[in-house]
């Protein structure tokens, strides 16, 4: 285990380097902020942590805990739109760590989606972020209210790309989306990551041959799907079991981005706020593999990676 303060010094450490080497000087008028890019990104990612619960949570904890490192920490408010400030900056943060841990040079990528909970489904009233999210299906959860999250996992649990859109949006459509960004990048929308070297393993709720060979002949993604039970060339048993193993990854990353990290716990007022945090979320992940790596620790063992 590590202590807090060790752990924070690694992830600034990496950030700083980071900031300085490869992000454009801090230019901007006005006065000076009160934090540092480098700052910014290190506690927006930090925070993600299922111990503070909240941002709330963990501005408390930074208010005892963090001053003597960060001794020009602002009041909360301000600290927040610091944080949604840097949504770039977290985002190419997140991407560096896979390019490090060499993400995207996989075999294959294990892509599938899942819900993000943003409200109760049953409640009445727009709520928060009206015309923003919608009711969706889940087979987890049944029906619910909030995002549709789409993430591509490599091999051994590192988080190569994601993005997300309404509730209601179909598996197939959002990965097409996320396909072409790949193939033609927008500056922003990075967050789907570089094209993978390998095929992408999903599941049924991404069948369908004819939109398999069009992603292919479109955007040069190859998909291993699994055809229907019915249909005239089914696989055997033991190669579905094969392809189900492969994408276990995928779940066992779902369950630390929910549980350790604080993603079934979104409640986001605004846009930008979610964004922020969930590409802080997989910046997180990813660099408590890195961690864990340089530790010569199991790569997903999160939990007991700090001494609280």
């Amino acid at each position: 285990m590590l202590d807090t303060d060790t752990f924070l010094t690694e992830l600034y450490v990496m950030a700083d380097d980071f900031c300085k080497a490869n992000l454009l000087p801090e230019c901007h008028p006005g006065p000076q902020a009160s934090l540092s890019r480098s700052e910014v990104v290190t506690l927006a990612v930090f925070a993600q942590w299922q111990p503070f619960g909240s941002e709330r949570g963990f501005y408390r904890y930074a208010e005892r805990h963090l001053r003597t490192a960060f001794p020009t920490l602002p009041c909360r408010g301000q600290l927040n739109r610091l944080i949604r400030a840097r949504h770039d900056a977290i985002v190419s943060f997140f991407l560096y760590l896979a390019r490090l841990l060499e993400g995207g040079k996989s075999a294959y990528e294990a892509l599938d989606t899942a819900a993000v909970v943003t409200r109760d489904a049953k409640r009445r009233g727009a709520g928060w972020l009206p015309g923003l999210v919608d009711i969706g299906w889940s087979n987890r959860l049944g029906w619910y209210e909030g995002f549709h999250l789409l993430t591509t996992v490599n091999p051994i649990g590192v988080i190569t790309g994601f993005g997300f859109a309404e509730a209601s949006t179909k598996d197939q459509p959002l990965a097409e989306t996320f396909f072409a960004l790949r193939r033609f990048p927008h500056p922003r929308l990075a967050s789907v990551g570089e094209k993978a070297s390998g095929p992408y393993a999903v599941d049924k709720g991404f069948e369908g041959a004819q939109r398999h060979q069009q992603w292919q002949a479109l955007y040069g993604a190859q998909v291993v799907c699994a055809p229907k039970r019915n249909s005239r060339t089914p696989w055997p048993k033991q190669l579905r079991r094969w392809l189900a193993s492969i994408r276990q990854i995928v779940e066992t990353v779902y369950q630390a981005l929910d549980n350790t990290f604080r993603l079934s716990r979104e409640r986001p007022h605004e846009l930008d706020g979610f964004q922020a945090r969930l590409a802080s979320k997989m910046a997180l992940h990813n660099f408590c593999i890195w961690l864990n790596q340089k530790l010569g620790r199991p790569l997903l063992s999160f939990v007991d990676l700090l001494d609280w």
